[in-house]
């Protein structure tokens, strides 16, 4: 980890050097780019250079103790020494976590796809509050969303809903939501409290832009059909649902919940191009041997990633050992501390294998 911290060091000495030749200062494009670079590297350095002048100080402070110091002075050197430590431990973990590299698509928004699996009227359920909990996760961040599909049970819960996104950094929280999602619970139509499990799987796909993913028309099979479900009388009347068949891949994209087929299309298409670039993602994940290693799991949709037991209000996250006991609070949209141990845990495996 220092190795490379006195590397990036080093490379921010010489942009400098670089910069400030006359050469370099008068080709206005050769300068932007190491402008860009070295700005890219500053706030690393400068939290590098202060790590070290805390070292430096706290080397300082302890040696001060070997002398001959009155008792003030004593307490004084070993306050400091506490308050140097606590820096030097503060910094040594944004270091870690700021050597890791970004994911450039950490600020997109996403499309969240969440599908009942196995246990029937109640996995339909348990798909409705993972719909219920992420909503209110993203309106806890001042993030939009907005209902792209949705197939309803008649018990109030959803055999699959597609929903967007809307929110700088989204796919950052929630990208590590993709799993399989267990769920222990007495369900309201079982008259003997038997505890039931159920799984519903949660896709989440970073958004994809027009220029990122290039669609040939003549790949599309696009069908329409009368939507189905709730939405008043005109859903019954009128061709306004559209499936989207992109024939290279196979894929299958629907969308029913716009009276209108022209947005219902549109809406189609943007989950199209986010499941193709999430291919082409998951194409290149697999190619890159260390980056595999440092996922947290597989990244696999089929994986069993949390387990909530509504008998003794716990939810375990299994690719971590995270248990805790705050079930409501969670479902109600309090994501935000295992998403943070998650996410801490990638960056630490990362980091282990670049440094390693």
């Amino acid at each position: 980890m220092f190795d490379r911290l006195d590397a990036i060091e080093k490379r921010f000495t010489e942009l400098n050097n670089l910069m400030s030749q006359p050469d370099i200062a008068a080709d206005f494009d050769k300068l932007q780019e190491l402008a860009k670079e070295q700005a890219s590297i500053e706030d690393l350095v400068y939290k590098y250079r202060e790590y070290k002048s805390a070292v430096n100080n706290l080397e300082e402070t302890r040696d001060m103790l070997s002398q001959d110091l009155d008792d003030e002075m004593i307490e004084l050197a070993k306050m400091e020494i506490g308050q140097l430590s606590e820096r030097i431990d503060e910094l040594y973990e944004e270091l870690k976590i700021a050597l890791v590299p970004k994911d450039p698509a950490d600020n997109k928004h996403v499309i969240v796809e969440i599908r009942a699996g196995a246990g029937g009227d109640e996995a339909g359920l348990f798909a409705a509050d993972l719909f219920r909990m992420y909503t209110r996760y993203a309106m806890s961040k001042g993030w939009q969303t907005e209902l792209l599909n949705s197939h309803e049970t008649g018990v109030g819960g959803f055999k699959e809903i597609v929903f967007e996104i809307r929110g700088k950094g989204a796919y950052g929280r929630l990208k590590y939501e993709s799993g399989v999602h267990r769920v222990q619970r007495v369900p309201i139509t079982e008259a003997s409290g038997r505890i039931h499990t159920s799984t519903a799987t949660v896709a989440v796909l970073p958004e994809a832009e027009e220029i990122e993913v290039d669609i040939d028309p003549n790949d599309l099979r696009i069908d329409t059909f009368r939507a189905s479900g709730a939405g008043g009388q005109h859903v019954n009347k009128t061709d306004s649902a559209v499936r989207i068949t992109h024939l290279p891949t196979g894929i299958v994209t629907t969308c029913q919940d716009e009276r209108s087929q022209i947005k219902n299309k549109a809406r189609a298409l943007t989950v199209l191009r986010a499941k193709l670039l999430d291919q082409e993602r998951q194409r290149q994940f697999q190619e890159v041997t260390d980056a595999r290693r440092s996922q947290v799991g597989t990244g696999d949709r089929s994986e069993k990633i949390r387990t909530y037991n509504f008998p003794q209000s716990r939810i375990s996250d299994h690719r971590i050992g995270l248990t805790l006991h705050n079930l409501e609070q969670v479902l109600e949209g309090d994501l935000d501390e295992i998403i943070d141990a998650v996410s801490n845990e990638v960056r630490a495996r990362q980091l282990e294998i670049k440094v390693g």
